[in-house]
């Protein structure tokens, strides 16, 4: 009998075609879903031709998913060009799941977009050159991001040589209080073990205050892994899990998967359990995500901007939560609202507090709302929708805030909730959501 293993280490040994892994061995697997986008798709596909050959073919058309999100709103022609190279390629390769930017099928942020159209499910092995890669841990697999050369490789081969990473576990319990997200539970974790605390190593999350959360809240919890170093961050999958993949997975055309979860007695190397019911909102400080104050101590605090948007906190989830807030009032800065994927800005519509659209919410607010991408979070060209242009205070929902990152090198970025950040933007300074919430 294999010793107990891990969530991670058990998707990893079905991957390499064995019965058992250990942390720190080397081994061969083979991956499911490779994912690029607009900014490293161009180098992935120019060592994919180096290395296979000018008119190669990619291992699975099925298994390569195109979806640019980055720089896509501008007039910059470098980043306008890097699109045109993703249209020759998913084109010359006949790649069934490219989502062209200026087509109906384009969807916006990466990383949500893959779940929405079905490109998730448990027991898999998610690839994509992009570090928050890792969102996609929320549905019970390993989704990790990897640098150009790798993906070329994987490209090519659909295989690729990895470490087992050692296992971090970290336990919620209690009922979530209505003045936290998701957010403040990642971000108390990354200010506890610090941005280097994970590095190379599997973040499992569980408890009860876990699997309480909705499909999008544990994405965000998963996403934000990579701030601490992690190479992967995944929650095991449930009943929550199946259904939404089952349901997302018509798109794709019901792919059969396998449901794995830790084995009773697995070591872990570390483990921290929280109470989430005697937890505070929490925010990181400029400028990285492990510099944590809870909002009680920072409260006060001058802001410019407030940003609502990203992989992190773009989703239906997010915009609920602000529009809570928001409804009714106005705020008293610069306030950007970006969905993550053109599904979630559908729903602004649709969606209704009081008989009023989120979307007419935040207008009437006096936010400004942009196109589904990635928009400001890493900058961008100069006439990317919010971006900090001069050396202003932003309160974000974003994931990183190194100086730099939304734009200015001299900017200051606050992370947050969604909660948090609405309520700052009707303030003007940093608030405690804890006023404005039941």
């Amino acid at each position: 009998m294999p010793a107990p293993m891990t969530l991670t280490e058990k998707i990893l040994a079905k991957a390499a075609g064995r019965d058992a892994v250990a942390p720190n061995e080397n081994i061969w697997v083979n991956v499911d879903v490779l994912m690029t986008h607009d900014v490293c798709g161009p180098g992935t596909i120019g060592i994919f031709k180096k290395h296979f050959g000018a008119n190669a073919k990619v291992w699975d058309r099925e298994n390569v998913v195109i979806i640019p999100d980055h720089y896509i709103f501008t007039k910059d022609a470098m980043a306008n060009r890097n699109v045109d190279v993703l249209r020759e390629f998913a084109k010359e390769q006949d790649l069934p799941y490219f989502y062209d930017v200026g087509t109906d099928r384009y969807k916006g942020v990466c990383h949500i977009a893959l779940p929405e159209e079905g490109h998730t499910r448990p027991g898999e092995i998610l690839l994509g050159t992009d570090s928050h890669t890792c969102t996609a841990g929320a549905f019970g697999q390993f989704a990790t991001g990897i640098g150009n050369t790798d993906a070329g490789f994987v490209m090519g081969t659909g295989k690729t040589w990895l470490k087992v990473p050692p296992t971090m576990r970290f336990v919620f319990h209690g009922n979530l209080p209505p003045y936290l997200m998701a957010k403040d539970l990642i971000l108390a974790v990354i200010g506890d073990i610090g941005v280097d605390g994970a590095t190379y190593r599997a973040m499992e999350f569980d408890g009860d205050g876990v699997f309480a959360l909705n499909i999008e809240e544990r994405m965000t919890l998963c996403n934000m892994a990579i701030e601490a170093g992690g190479k992967n961050g995944l929650i095991p999958a449930d009943a929550v899990t199946r259904k939404y993949v089952d349901e997302r997975g018509k798109k794709t055309g019901s792919k059969p998967y396998t449901v794995f979860t830790p084995d009773a007695g697995a070591k872990y190397m570390f483990e921290k359990v929280y109470d989430v019911t005697k937890l505070e909102p929490v925010v990181a400080k400029p400028h990285s995500p492990d510099n944590k104050a809870f909002v009680s101590e920072v409260k006060g605090t001058k802001l410019d901007r407030a940003y609502i948007g990203s992989c992190t906190g773009g989703k239906m989830t997010d915009f609920r939560a602000a529009a809570g807030i928001l409804n009714g009032k106005a705020v008293k800065i610069d306030t950007f609202v970006v969905p993550a994927t053109t599904e979630v800005a559908a729903g602004l519509d649709t969606e209704m507090i009081g008989g009023k659209s989120l979307r007419s919410i935040f207008l009437n607010a006096g936010a400004k709302i942009g196109d589904a991408s990635c928009a400001a979070c890493l900058g961008g060209p100069s006439d990317t929708f919010g971006r900090l242009n001069t050396p202003i205070s932003c309160i974000s929902t974003t994931n990183r805030n190194f100086p730099g990152r939304m734009g200015h090198k001299e900017a200051k970025v606050f992370l947050a909730s969604p909660l948090t950040v609405a309520a700052s933007a009707l303030t003007g300074v940093i608030e405690d959501p804890r006023n404005h919430v039941g």
